[in-house]
């Protein structure tokens, strides 16, 4: 069970209260996490408006009409306890835990250089890359950017030293110990080694956004004709050869 000291639950402005876990970021704390949160709901119900789950820590929005600050402290303390001493919650995270295969046309701006500043081949920063499974450790920026932790430690380069006004949509990029997917065009200051052709966010879904704290995702290279014959869509069928013997589906395993 991973270890996680008692954190320290303190005020967030009004009608939120952030949690924080004295421990490092990791893809077992980031399902613990969720794990937290969804007790939290469970006994708090609907004075709980909104939950943030980030790095290590949870941000709780409630409502400062029913309960106050002080209030949910005492209700939160013993609560967190029973949590953090709970054997079967890591069980629970595991199996609820979501698996999202990514495909990715490699032909990133910044390939080159990277490879160079890794002492690496082109394609071995490619086999790299595509080898790893991430962890969703916290989702924000834009709707839909998740920021995902567990990149091959000789691909970590600090940002750029002068962003990018205009990354394009779908672009996927990595910064020092992350990698992302840009889900609209935006400004951004990663390093591009690629493009994911699937949508990232759909306000017609329910959740509109792909990825979720503590969500896992592996990347697929594919062909420049696949990604113009993908583009746009939500769902995609990867041949067999990629397909892992551990759940990872089409893109996600959602319906």
């Amino acid at each position: 069970m991973t270890q996680v000291i008692a954190p320290r639950i303190e005020p967030a402005g009004v009608d939120a209260v952030l949690i924080s876990f004295d421990a490092a970021p990791g893809a077992q704390l980031s399902s613990r996490i969720v794990g937290c949160a969804n007790r939290i709901e469970a006994a708090l119900g609907d004075v709980v408006l909104d939950r943030v789950p980030g790095w290590n820590t949870l941000l709780i929005h409630y409502d400062f009409s029913r309960v106050k600050f002080h209030q949910l402290r005492v209700i939160l303390t013993p609560l967190i306890e029973r949590w953090q001493s709970d054997t079967d919650d890591e069980g629970e995270q595991r199996a609820a835990i979501q698996h999202h295969l990514m495909p990715v046309w490699y032909c990133g701006e910044d390939l080159a250089m990277v490879a160079s500043a890794a002492g690496l081949s082109v394609a071995e920063v490619i086999q790299a890359h595509a080898s790893a499974e991430y962890f969703v450790g916290a989702v924000g920026f834009a709707p839909g950017f998740a920021y995902m932790g567990g990149l091959d430690e000789r691909l970590m380069l600090p940002r750029r030293a002068t962003p990018r006004t205009a990354v394009p949509q779908g672009s996927v990029a990595i910064t020092e110990g992350q990698t992302s997917i840009y889900p609209e065009q935006s400004p951004g200051g990663w390093h591009l080694l690629g493009r994911c052709p699937l949508k990232l966010y759909d306000v017609a879904r329910t959740p509109p956004g792909r990825f979720s704290v503590g969500d896992r995702v592996s990347f697929a290279p594919i062909s420049e004709q696949q990604f113009n014959a993908l583009s746009g869509h939500w769902q995609w069928c990867p041949e067999p050869s990629l397909m892992q013997d551990d759940g990872l589906s089409g893109g996600n395993n959602e319906s």
